[in-house]
């Protein structure tokens, strides 16, 4: 997959998310808790599953905004097993991405991120030992590429394990964030919608 076909496949995970967003709005599952369970029913043991595949293919192959789909984990999930499968999909597409840029090195990025994204944090490898804290701040913080970060933390001399407990502690902060932030105004577009 080239950036452009990764750029297209962006917008097109993007749109089929946003129809997923509004039929759950239509079909009354968002404000009614009950019509989500029936759906959900139908799925079985199998909707966490493909929700957990959906996640960590979206952190290795960042084709969906991941603030979104954390987001519709809550909604379909529960705040607490929708965050649970958010970060659990998360850290392990997260430890993929960062072992397939240790093997493939800064070519693999690059099939995901512009030149101009990858410039612009590729930067953060000239700043030594300081780096492991730039990483666990833009792990942290809601709002930055981490995705990226990840991968380009895969071109750095970071150990795995620290790699792997910087996620597993900065992580959850970051997804409650876009998972509350997601979910309240899917909300907010049911009720008004």
């Amino acid at each position: 997959m080239t950036y452009k076909a990764s750029k297209y496949a962006t917008i097109g995970g993007t749109v089929i998310l946003c129809f997923l967003v509004f039929y759950l709005i239509q079909s009354g599952c968002i404000s009614d808790p009950q019509k989500m369970k029936l759906l959900l029913s139908d799925y079985g043991v199998f909707a966490p599953l493909v929700f957990l595949l959906l996640q960590i293919v979206q952190v290795v192959i960042p084709i969906i905004p991941g603030g979104m789909s954390s987001g519709i984990g809550v909604l379909l999930f529960g705040s607490f097993w929708g965050f649970v499968y958010n970060y659990v999909g998360s850290l392990i597409g997260s430890v993929i991405a960062f072992l397939l840029v240790r093997k493939y090195g800064r070519q693999f990025i690059l099939k995901f991120a512009s030149q101009q994204t990858f410039d612009k944090y590729i930067g953060w490898l000239d700043k030594g030992k300081r780096f492991d804290k730039l990483f666990a701040i833009a792990i942290f913080v809601p709002g930055l590429p981490d995705d990226i970060i990840c991968m380009i933390a895969g071109l750095t001399k970071i150990s795995f394990q620290k790699y792997v407990w910087i996620n597993v502690l900065c992580k959850p902060f970051g997804l409650l964030a876009y998972s509350w932030g997601v979910k309240e105004l899917i909300t907010y577009l049911a009720a008004v919608l």
